[in-house]
């Protein structure tokens, strides 16, 4: 099975310069926790999370409406084309521990976003695709959930 086959799109994106409350606006609107975040080319930079915005928040002690992406986003972004296999995109959110994943074209432009969740739904179906189906997810949903702490002690 392709990403392209499960992703969720189109794409919802912010601009880097958009202000947190913008962010925070669209994935309350769209229901999702995670932008990928794009530049004055419309490639994808980055990605924000819900998390990162409310860390901002917190840690800036200012309105988000004063506060811009580029402030909060992830310092790089790990990404996955269309027509890479699911096992791919599964064995990229186990090695960083990510729960989401932008799509994005070869030219770095977002196509769409592939998560745990989408996965989750599709391993569960009772007509499923997936070749491994739950087994698969949990191993990778362990890892995804692998405390970072944990991660540095054990290293």
């Amino acid at each position: 099975m392709l990403v392209q086959d499960l992703m969720a799109h189109p794409a919802i994106t912010c601009h880097v310069n958009d202000s947190l409350d913008e962010a925070a606006q669209k994935m309350w609107d769209h229901d999702c926790g995670v932008l990928p975040v794009v530049n004055d080319e419309g490639k994808v930079t980055s990605v924000i999370t819900d998390r990162d915005i409310c860390m901002a928040a917190l840690t800036q002690g200012r309105p988000l409406h004063e506060l811009l992406v580029n402030l909060a986003m992830a310092k790089h972004v790990i990404a996955v084309g269309p027509e890479q296999t699911l096992g791919e995109a599964e064995q990229l959110m186990s090695r960083h521990r990510i729960r989401r994943l932008p799509v994005v074209d070869a030219a770095s432009r977002p196509l769409g976003v592939i998560s745990l969740h989408d996965v989750a739904i599709e391993a569960v179906r009772p007509d499923t695709r997936l070749k491994q189906g739950v087994s698969k997810l949990a191993h990778t949903l362990a890892a995804v959930c692998q405390p970072h702490a944990a991660t540095k002690q054990a290293a």
